[in-house]
């Protein structure tokens, strides 16, 4: 067997009836994907596939809107000094972008001010805003922040100062009181709620004109998707035509950013989710993130280049930084806690929040990463979770301990004092260990439908193609497919990846799956393993063909690995958490355990998921006593041939009756001498004769010394079976047979035959469909 990674959760199978209701010249299997979605008819399903610009919403149906168009258009009109007060990342700095495209449409005097993540921290701030008023601002507007920011709604009011908040985090319990809010949850007439930062801000930016501002709509898209908001309804339709309008965009800064990311032809969403994100998001975790900023707002080419060269410098400079962090956090993490908080100083707290993504994509549990600020008695950081915790709400069950919280329900940044972490640690460990179960803390993948080969061709997954683009909120699909791999190997450079090939007698399909490569080792020959993963198009040398790019893989039957005949170091593969070994073993890791034989029939095995046999058993049955006790998820055969004590081939029946004859008609002889005659006229070999001498010495129908054979009359008839001495060959002979000499398939059933089959197996497979 070999577990998933993740919990396989089935999407609800729709019955073949309802796909009557989308009457389109689709795949059935795509009207599925429609009709999971809650997609159930024509008209919904072509708007779907169609998103349109006209069917986003009137933006004066949020809250707030009209008075701060018109406290805006006040401001531009009597040439009062506007700052957008922006934030750090891909959606606050697009945001911020978007807004002043408007204000300076509208010919208002306006500015940008995005705070730094070290020195002054996340969202609007006390000396910030004192700095501004200073500076002769009579107006800030935020964008993709501020909803938080109740002291400072209450110092812009002191000093004279007008704030308008737009924002999208979730809302707290107290609301800033400032002079209006712009936030589709607290806007109870605006029908969708999951607006980005940039999709509040661009709203703002066509009330203000009058009409929406396509240009901008790169913008639009590159801080939806980057933000991770579900890509659904009016999202969708700004991530749609956002992408189709950067191909083509004059914005001589993206178009400079296009070029460091080497995209080329239509973007989509993967190429900001993997590289225009990162990078813009790169140059706010380690510094300042005005040059985000600065570079889509560059007029010139040449200088445009120059900025997003630099921003790719920052960013692998960035990569680098959030490495070594992990190294160091992997070192601290508590195996015995269900929540991981790790902290030290120094730690850049902007690649704080990347790190914790992969602390939980290593160990499946919610994790939180804090840099440590002695100076000033705090720490400061980020957290991520697992599906099955709502971070923000069990967070929020502890709010007196944090300065400063804000977040979603699967990511969240936090400053508290450092006296504070080992009570939040206890009381999120507590609430974990009140709520979830073991198998909650593994991550989903959730499958939309379990596929035949002949199911899947190229012009199946062009159409899974029309309903991208594809994030959160509208996943792209995954399947799942079962086969007997025809190929498995280990593929890169550092053979780290893992390339199969499931074939029936029409087609064959590759499955390719990046950081695999160490499963090629827990895969056995002729067994039947259920992958998963997302269908895409391989084109190689002109040809294009269906593949599966993996993402996770399991075997629901139990596997026999065959080392017959490798070196030691090569025995045992990392197929389970515990191996037992029966037998001697020169090499064996520190949680595999060694046992002989007759200590293994003795021992309670049973916790045990693989057992492997290095040493024959003195007899058959001994082995199929422990197999049949443990019932293991997998066995390894790791038995080399040892030198024989009766190299020979086995007498018949009536060899030992001739050689008895012979004993008898003889009475006496040396068995050295005799041997010559006996090879010439009977061809038995030296250690035949010696082991027949030596079952009639057993039986006692002959004495052996000092070199001599005598017969001696018996006593009583007996079978040859009752000599130990043939038992034990025998028995030796047969273990040979099988467990030395026999063919793969034919060992596999032999130690089917020894299983416990009137136990449950320790995993069963349950599709739920």
């Amino acid at each position: 067997m070999l577990s998933s990674k993740a919990n396989w959760k089935y999407i609800n199978h729709p019955p073949a009836e309802e796909r009557d209701s989308i009457d389109i010249a689709i795949s059935p299997i795509v009207k599925d994907l429609f009709l999971q979605r809650g997609i159930t008819t024509t008209e919904e399903v072509k708007q779907f596939m169609r998103p349109d610009l006209s069917h986003l919403q009137d933006p004066f149906l949020l809250t707030g809107m009209e008075k701060a168009v018109n406290r805006i258009k006040e401001a531009a009109d009597n040439h009062e000094k506007i700052v957008v007060y922006g934030d750090y990342d891909a959606d606050g700095v697009s945001s911020t972008v978007v807004l002043l495209h408007a204000l300076k449409k509208i010919g208002a005097e306006c500015e940008y001010y995005i705070p730094n993540r070290f020195t002054e921290g996340y969202g609007p701030n006390e000396a910030a805003f004192r700095e501004l008023q200073q500076a002769g601002f009579d107006l800030i507007i935020t964008v993709d922040t501020g909803i938080a920011s109740v002291h400072e709604a209450e110092v812009a009011k002191e000093i004279g100062i007008d704030v308008i908040i737009t924002d999208h985090h979730e809302p707290q319990s107290e609301i800033p009181d400032c002079y209006t809010i712009i936030h589709p949850k607290l806007s109870e007439n605006y029908p969708f709620k999951e607006l980005a930062g940039v999709g509040v801000s661009l709203k703002l930016a066509q009330a203000l004109i009058g009409e929406l501002p396509e240009e901008v709509l790169p913008f639009a898209a590159i801080g939806t998707i980057a933000d991770l908001v579900p890509l659904v309804s009016e999202n969708r339709i700004l991530a749609t035509y956002g992408l189709k309008k950067m191909q083509s965009t004059t914005y001589a800064g993206l178009n400079a950013l296009k070029q460091v990311c080497r995209i080329e032809g239509n973007p989509t969403e993967e190429d900001i989710g993997f590289r225009i994100g990162p990078r813009l998001n790169a140059v706010g975790r380690l510094g300042d993130a005005d040059l985000a900023v600065d570079l889509l707002l560059e007029e010139d080419a040449d200088i445009a280049l120059e900025m997003a060269n630099e921003i790719n410098y920052i960013n692998e400079q960035r990569k680098k930084i959030v490495q070594d962090i992990v190294d160091e956090a992997m070192e601290m993490v508590q195996t015995d806690k269900r929540i991981i908080i790790v902290a030290k100083e120094g730690w850049n707290e902007g690649v704080l929040g990347i790190v914790a993504s992969k602390l939980v994509q290593k160990y499946d549990r919610p994790a939180i990463v804090l840099a440590v600020k002695p100076d000033q008695g705090i720490v400061k950081g980020s957290a991520r979770s697992i599906p099955a915790f709502d971070l923000f709400e069990g967070c929020m069950t502890v709010r007196e301990l944090f300065t400063q919280f804000g977040g979603h329900a699967q990511a969240a940044g936090m400053t508290l004092p450092a006296e504070n972490m080992e009570r939040l640690e206890t009381a999120l460990n507590n609430l974990l260990f009140e709520n979830l179960s073991e198998e909650d803390f593994k991550q989903e993948l959730y499958i939309n439908a379990i596929l035949d080969m002949e199911d899947i061709h190229v012009s199946l997954i062009e159409e899974i193609e029309k309903l991208s683009p594809f994030g959160m909120g509208n996943p792209k699909p995954l399947f799942e497919l079962n086969g007997v791999p025809k190929e498995v190997r280990q593929i890169g450079s550092r053979k780290n990846h893992l390339k199969m090939q499931f074939a029936s007698a029409n087609t064959q399909m590759d499955m390719v799956g990046f950081g695999f490569g160490e499963l090629k080792e827990a895969i056995s020959p002729y067994t039947e393993v259920a992958v998963a993963g997302e269908l895409s198009i391989n084109e190689w040398n002109g040809k294009r063909n269906a593949q599966l790019m993996l993402e996770d893989v399991k075997i629901t039957e139990w596997q026999l690995f065959d080392f017959r005949g490798k070196k030691a170091e090569q025995l045992l593969p990392d197929t389970a958490k515990e191996v037992f070994v029966c037998g001697e073993l020169t090499q064996i890791a520190e949680q595999q355990k060694a046992y002989t034989y007759q200590e293994a029939l003795s021992a309670d095995l049973c916790s045990y998921q693989t057992i492997g046999f290095t040493e024959l058993p003195a007899s058959l049955q001994d082995m199929q006593e422990i197999i049949r006790q443990v019932n293991p998820d997998n066995i390894v055969i790791a038995i080399r041939r040892v030198p024989n004590q009766y190299p020979f081939q086995f007498p018949s029946r009536k060899e030992f009756i001739d050689y008895y004859s012979l004993i008898k008609q003889h009475k006496k002889f040396r068995i050295a001498e005799m041997q010559t005659a006996i090879e010439q006229h009977r061809g038995w070999n030296e250690a035949k004769v010696k082991f027949m001498s030596d079952v009639f010495v057993d039986l006692g129908f002959a004495e052996e010394k000092d070199g001599w054979l005598r017969y001696t009359a018996p006593a009583t008839k007996k079978d040859l079976s009752e000599s130990v001495i043939y038992q034990h060959c025998m028995k030796q002979k047969e273990a040979e047979r099988i467990l030395i000499y026999s063919n793969y398939q034919d060992l596999k059933k032999w130690f089917e035959s020894c299983m416990d089959t009137s136990t449950n197996q320790k995993e069963e497979a349950v599709y739920g469909l």
